[in-house]
């Protein structure tokens, strides 16, 4: 009992008899405005009709990616139950749980992710789902190092995915600094526990250089002018909001879909270098051959011109070298129903290569 009150408890009391109730965030009107406040798309499990009514719409439920290309990328892989694949990007699991259901009871899928904040959550739902270790391994590593699996599966892979895209668990969380419509440190990498962040990259990078990034990862047109603008305004780029307030007050009359558009290809353009992603991606090309084994199959699912351009390359000079026995010359693009559906698979191409039978 308190000694100065005797007829109320001390804290210590209170806390042990009467847990305290946190009432959960709730928002005005009938929308949420803030990410926090999305707890019924935070939570899809419990709100199964709210995350519907959210795709419904052609909106990506918060904290959540929807696979894209699905159909497509199960017909180029032509996957058989007791098959061995890779799946090279795991991010919320929506391609891994559709390669599993085609592969078991008797195949195996390593699934692959740089993401220390998303993987984990990702193999929880998977695991909890019944997907087991004898099925599914889940590993903590860049794709980059696709070397090293050789030697673990010397018999190579039946099949490999790649989903190059960044997730959308990523581009809407905005501690991430992934987007400039959230006030969030400038941040961009996948893996935020490696490497610097686009913000110390720009307090650092030389204006020549970072017009040279913005024209060839994202074909900005007003690269030099932007270079000038975020180099001139350093300080000001520690933000995703500060960057972009830097363009938007040099650009007043752009309309706002230009606007839009012109962010969109900044972040990209910062995201990639940060990433390294298309080095990263060449290494992976260069090793996927020994990977595969013979008449393997391997699908690639790509979002940038930059990122298609090297697929397409070395799936052809792989074909004229006699690596591979066949490669989609022509890209294969998500339907009209689904990018209707999903406004984020439309920049989607895919691309796949079949190893030749040796």
């Amino acid at each position: 009992m308190n000694p100065e009150n005797p007829s109320f408890p001390n804290s210590a009391e209170q806390s042990s008899e009467t847990p305290v109730h946190t009432r959960r965030i709730r928002y005005r009107g009938t929308h949420p405005r803030k990410f926090q406040e999305k707890y019924k798309e935070l939570n899809p499990e419990d709100h199964k009709e709210a995350v519907a009514h959210v795709i419904s719409r052609g909106q990506t439920p918060a904290g959540m990616h929807i696979p894209i290309c699905v159909p497509e990328i199960l017909d180029a892989l032509k996957l058989k139950p007791g098959m061995i694949g890779l799946d090279a990007t795991l991010g919320y699991g929506g391609h891994t749980r559709k390669l599993l259901n085609e592969i078991l009871p008797t195949g195996h899928l390593t699934s692959l992710d740089v993401d220390p904040i998303e993987l984990p959550k990702t193999e929880a739902r998977l695991r909890a789902e019944g997907y087991a270790e004898q099925n599914l391994t889940v590993r903590r590593m860049n794709f980059a190092a696709l070397s090293g699996l050789v030697y673990e599966f010397p018999q190579g892979f039946d099949f490999i995915l790649a989903d190059l895209g960044v997730s959308s668990m990523q581009l809407d969380t905005p501690s991430r600094g992934f987007s400039y419509k959230f006030q969030a440190p400038l941040d961009l990498r996948l893996n935020p526990q490696k490497g610097e962040s686009a913000a110390q990259f720009l307090m650092k990078v030389k204006q020549d250089d970072l017009a040279e990034i913005l024209f060839e990862f994202s074909d900005e047109p007003q690269a030099l002018r932007i270079s000038e603008l975020l180099c001139a305004s350093r300080a000001h780029c520690a933000t995703t909001k500060g960057l972009a307030e830097v363009i938007k007050q040099n650009y007043l009359k752009m309309e706002d879909a230009e606007m839009r558009k012109m962010l969109q290809r900044v972040f990209q353009a910062l995201r990639i270098q940060v990433n390294q992603e298309f080095s990263v991606l060449d290494q992976f090309l260069t090793h996927l051959p020994a990977a595969l084994a013979p008449g393997g199959r391997v699908a690639i699912l790509t979002f940038h011109s930059g990122e298609d351009r090297r697929v397409k390359h070395a799936f052809q000079e792989g074909f004229r070298s006699g690596i591979y026995e066949s490669w989609s010359k022509e890209p294969v693009r998500p339907s009209f129903q689904e990018q209707r559906e999903n406004p984020r698979s439309t920049c989607a191409k895919l691309r796949f290569a079949v190893k030749a039978k040796e």
